[in-house]
């Protein structure tokens, strides 16, 4: 239980704030969704606005060097509130990722109802290079204490591929990309896409460069 008498899952999430993947074997997983989290508006408008904050933080100065004091004090709650809603640094970091991947989740889903499917693509993979140059610290925090097999950085990379796949499939099908175009390697060309941004942080502009080199190569040859 957390300290407000909330159940707390095996992760030291709070129930209720579980994130789901579908599928199995080889197939993509479907839609992930949040769980309705039973609590009063003005407690859900705090754990947003805590989440907000550890977000925003996590993206500037990483998420191994900021106080659980500081979160609390830009998203404008008290420490107790923070405690009560993450019972430990690690909940938060896990509610933070979860949150993180579900928005590209989110997203991907958006896209998938978007008249161009190429363009819902490249769409999606612009957002995923920004969201992964965001979180390197936060999935390095939680690999120190998970291990790189764990059922939430397993989850959370299934969700991740299943977007990707079903957004490459969809453009397939469109005849937009070639069609020997896998989504890991789709997912491996952008990770190091962040990595080269990582050695040029003086060059902004450098990873949208790149996605659209990478396109440029999806495209279906003549």
């Amino acid at each position: 239980m957390s300290a407000s008498g909330e159940p707390v899952s095996a992760t030291g999430v709070p129930a209720g704030v579980q994130h789901t993947a579908g599928g199995s074997g080889g197939s993509s997983p479907g839609p992930s969704t949040l769980a309705p989290r039973p609590m009063r508006a003005d407690a859900q408008r705090n754990y947003q606005r805590l989440l907000d904050s550890a977000v925003a933080v996590f993206a500037e100065r990483g998420a191994d060097d900021v106080s659980l004091e500081e979160i609390a004090r830009r998203a404008g709650v008290g420490i107790g509130t923070l405690y009560r809603h993450f019972p430990t640094r690690q909940a938060l970091l896990e509610a933070v990722y979860r949150g993180q991947v579900e928005a590209m989740r989110a997203k991907a889903d958006e896209l998938l109802r978007s008249d161009s499917p190429s363009e819902a693509l490249a769409d999606w993979l612009r957002a995923l290079s920004a969201f992964s140059s965001t979180k390197r610290s936060l999935t390095a925090a939680l690999l120190e204490t998970l291990g790189k097999d764990s059922e939430l950085l397993s989850a959370c990379s299934a969700v991740i591929y299943g977007a990707a796949d079903e957004l490459l499939i969809r453009a397939k099908e469109a005849g937009a990309v070639r069609p020997d175009a896998d989504a890991r390697d789709l997912m491996r060309l952008v990770h190091a896409v962040n990595i080269a941004a990582q050695h040029t942080p003086t060059d902004p502009g450098q990873p949208d460069r790149l996605i659209g080199i990478i396109l440029d190569g999806l495209k279906p040859q003549a």
